[in-house]
């Protein structure tokens, strides 16, 4: 038992390093050396969380920033095998829908495994965060359905969004019905 128990210990420390150069690379590629929106500098709009409010160039340096998190601690720690059940994108910069999820991921793991997050902190991340966006976001009708089911045939299509709503279709108001003022009491009508 000892022994899984150093195991363990040497592989937290191995992730707890690798997360403080992870940290220590983001905020250093950020635009001005500060961190991103992940790292809550919010670029773009003030206190915005939402990657999709951010203006453009802020976005972009978003994704960017965010691409060795996903590519090393997502996919690298917690990425399952590509399967017809489980499809992946190389390409979800391209899908905005998963971008949005990804980048919730990317927000929550940060907040969840800073060291004032305790020790249920990753536990917390798991169970709030990764599984129910990372099941919705690799589902097979999620944002890659049309994308790589087998990793030896990888495919990538975006899919289009539903249509906006039918504006003919909302509902009209009936026009009132003209009603007589009531004869207050003691008058006649």
């Amino acid at each position: 038992m000892p022994t899984a128990i150093a195991q363990l210990a040497a592989s937290t420390s191995a992730q707890t390093r690798m997360t403080a150069q992870l940290v220590e690379h983001l905020a250093s590629t950020a635009p001005g050396g500060a961190a991103t929106g992940g790292g809550m500098g919010l670029p773009g709009q003030a206190g915005e969380l939402s990657i999709d409010a951010f203006d453009p160039d802020a976005y972009a340096a978003e994704v960017e920033a965010m691409t060795l998190w996903v590519d090393e601690i997502l996919l690298g720690v917690f990425g399952a095998e590509v399967t017809a059940t489980r499809p992946w994108c190389t390409r979800w910069p391209e899908h905005r829908d998963a971008v949005a999820m990804l980048h919730m991921l990317w927000l929550g793991w940060q907040q969840l495994t800073a060291g004032d997050a305790g020790l249920l902190g990753p536990v917390t991340w798991l169970r709030d965060v990764f599984f129910p966006v990372m099941d919705r976001l690799r589902a097979p009708d999620g944002p890659f359905a049309a994308c790589t089911t087998d990793p030896s045939r990888p495919t990538h299509r975006v899919l289009a969004p539903p249509e906006t709503t039918d504006r003919d279709a909302l509902p009209v108001a009936p026009p009132r019905p003209q009603l007589r003022p009531r004869p207050r009491l003691g008058e006649t009508a």
